[in-house]
């Protein structure tokens, strides 16, 4: 859950100031020691204490007392230093309601310039092990969750920048630390839409993976789960995992992902497509 906006309101400059220095304490650290803070801040101990505390309070920041009494930036924290450089920049003016949440994000509607979509990355303990063993863009040693998350948020960022306009993908328009903000698709997910055209619908799938490979870009976890229909319009999300075609396993992955969406119009919509065929015509 993203921290609430009130409370983001009501942030101190000396908290923004705690926040910030645990953000660069956390390239070193897992849990940032109370005399780096108070170095960093250059406020007296007993402003620190009671900063953190309030930060504690408001769900932004976490306290160790093993084996030093140490600290950590926790996502509510993250988000907050997200958002308001954001709003600083202009870029948002309002955070809206949760509108879709996976393993590893969280996505909110909010008002720019008009209405967006502001995705959070949260690449947590329970898939950080997994993100570190099978995505390529992960860094050997130290590396805390909400610096993962910061990983995987430039990487959509990059994938949209390439793909947008001609792959149907959402049209990019900021990134900071672990937020992305991206055109607001008001559709729903394929695996919960009635397609009246599900042959035509297939076609324009397979057609955008092909331009996204044409780009030089593989999805790597494309499914029924990540697409959305917007106006009768296949828009394809979710895009931190993807994989260039120079890849030595791209033909595989890519293969993969076929596999995915033609079971599902097998066994939704009985519509059967020789595998091997839309593999070629993808990467020919």
């Amino acid at each position: 859950m993203v921290v609430a906006a009130e409370q983001i309101r009501n942030l101190n400059k000396y908290e923004r100031s705690i926040l910030l220095a645990l953000e660069r304490g956390m390239k070193r650290y897992s849990w940032v020691p109370l005399e780096h803070i108070r170095a960093a801040t250059k406020l007296s101990e007993s402003e620190v204490n009671y900063r953190l505390s309030r930060l504690i309070a408001w769900g932004m920041v976490r306290f160790n007392p093993v084996p030093y009494d140490g600290y950590a930036l926790v996502f509510g924290g993250y988000d907050t230093l997200a958002l308001t450089a954001l709003s600083q920049k202009g870029t948002l003016s309002a955070l809206g309601a949760l509108i879709g949440e996976g393993k590893e994000s969280v996505v909110h509607e909010a008002l720019g310039l008009g209405p967006v979509a502001v995705k959070f990355h949260r690449v947590g303990q329970r898939s950080f092990s997994s993100a570190r063993v099978n995505r390529e863009y992960m860094e050997e040693g130290h590396c805390p969750w909400l610096i993962a998350s910061k990983k995987s948020a430039e990487r959509e960022y990059l994938a949209l920048k390439r793909l947008h306009p001609a792959v149907s993908v959402p049209l990019p328009i900021a990134q900071n630390r672990h937020a992305v903000v991206m055109s607001l698709i008001e559709g729903g997910i394929l695996n919960r839409t009635a397609l009246e055209t599900p042959e035509k619908t297939l076609d324009e799938i397979l057609e955008n993976v092909r331009n996204a490979y044409r780009a030089g870009i593989i999805h790597s976890d494309l499914s029924e789960y990540n697409i959305l229909v917007e106006n009768r319009r296949c828009v394809l999300i979710d895009w931190p995992q993807w994989i260039g075609t120079a890849h030595p396993n791209a033909e595989a992955i890519a293969g993969r992902d076929i596999d995915n969406i033609l079971a599902f119009f097998r066994r939704k919509y009985k519509i059967r497509r020789d595998r091997e065929v839309a593999l070629q015509w993808v990467i020919g």
